[in-house]
């Protein structure tokens, strides 16, 4: 396991861009959050503070795909820095607006305009990754395991740190450290420009008709929106069962509990060598994430949910490493940002909307009957990956 970890780390500049990249994506786990606890202790509605929130989220899963087209013909660096630039100056600002009381309407439109701009890094680095390692499949699937694993550290430690330093502190200065932390990680990135992809210009302005494989694309993206509707309804609906069994304090644990099972998962998928195709991976890993839902809505006892958690948790990782390595083995190296940032998409759109209908749920039925949702959502995307093509056109090598 530590070999194969090592031949990718220790590549020219491999350690250094995937530390940045780490960084740079704190502010994915951390701005959502921190705008919740931020809003909510200014004015004491949740409401609101969900409803700014979501309105960040949305406009990030909406522009994701338009950034990601603009990294590839122009440029990393190009792109990243103005960017980040502004999500920066939208996040402030939106500090300041709701600090200083101003109308609601401005805070809608900072957040949203923030959203936007938030810097595209995980895709950057999954792009440099395929770049440094172009023939050498293997090596790509330990660098796509490896930043899964980074993708679930940042998940397991951004909720925390801006949580801590929000009730501790003050609301304010959680999101200050996201601020910080996606300037100064995107910048650090931005500036690696030994191990950049080199900008691919428009297909149109070269001639080159290459189009993105759709018969591919549409049914995994759909998948995405299906775990990504599993996702934000599972960390709902945790939170829910953790206060109706006494103490809502238990939600963290449970849920870092997880992201642990993935994470370990994810770096054995680095150290292995797979025969199965990604398409068949990804199958089976949707399966895998359907079937461990099943049994959530009939435990009542706190270590039982954390032992089945830490059990579902495991499909996760090399579900999306199966994911993203179908997009880099399908999609054409000069569109492949942008094959990277439709999965974003699906996934933070699956989030947002999993999120909202699972507190319906609850509010009718309670946490027990809401994790029917998830298990529902697992389903729609074990079926849907069915349809994913039994051999993926390789249009990026």
């Amino acid at each position: 396991m530590i070999e194969n970890y090592r031949r990718i780390l220790t590549l020219p500049g491999g350690l250094r861009f995937s530390a940045s990249g780490l960084v740079a994506r704190l502010p994915i786990s951390m701005v959502g959050l921190g705008i919740v606890l931020l809003v909510a202790a200014a004015t004491g509605s949740y409401g609101v503070a969900g409803a700014v929130s979501a309105v960040y989220v949305v406009a990030g899963a909406a522009f994701a795909i338009v950034q990601g087209r603009l990294l590839d013909r122009l440029g990393q660096a190009r792109v990243l820095v103005p960017m980040v630039i502004v999500f920066s100056v939208m996040i402030t600002l939106l500090v300041v607006s709701v600090q200083a009381e101003w109308p609601r309407v401005s805070s809608y439109l900072f957040a949203a305009v923030g959203g936007a701009a938030l810097p595209a890094a995980g895709s950057c680095v999954r792009a440099r990754w395929s770049h440094a390692l172009r023939g050498r499949p293997a090596d790509v699937q330990t660098a796509f395991a490896l930043e899964a694993v980074v993708d679930e550290s940042v998940f397991m430690l951004g909720p925390i740190l801006v949580t801590v330093l929000a009730t501790a502190i003050d609301p304010v200065a959680g999101l200050a450290a996201a601020v910080v932390s996606g300037l100064v990680g995107t910048l650090l990135l931005a500036a690696q420009a030994s191990t950049e992809p080199p900008p691919r210009p428009s297909p149109r302005a070269t001639g080159d008709r290459t189009r993105l494989p759709w018969r591919t694309l549409v049914p995994l993206v759909v998948v995405m929106f299906a775990l990504g509707s599993l996702f934000g309804g599972a960390e709902v609906v945790t939170v829910a069962f953790a206060d109706e069994q006494g103490n809502k304090a238990y939600a963290g644990p449970l849920l870092a509990v997880w992201a642990l099972g993935s994470l370990l998962a994810g770096l054995v998928t680095g150290a292995l060598h797979l025969r199965r195709t990604p398409a068949d991976r990804l199958r089976l890993g949707a399966l895998g994430m359907c079937l461990t839902m099943a049994p959530l809505a009939f435990i009542d006892s706190v270590l039982l949910m954390g032992a089945a958690l830490l059990l579902g948790g495991i499909a996760i990782a090399p579900t999306l490493i199966a994911a993203t390595s179908l997009v880099e083995q399908s999609v054409p190296a000069a569109r492949l940002t942008e094959g990277m940032s439709l999965l974003h998409t699906g996934v933070v759109a699956g989030v947002a909307l999993g999120a909202a209908l699972a507190g319906v749920v609850i509010d009718r039925s309670g946490a027990s009957t809401a994790y029917l949702f998830t298990l529902a959502a697992g389903t729609l995307a074990a079926a849907v990956a069915q349809l994913l093509p039994r051999r993926a056109r390789s249009g990026a090598r």
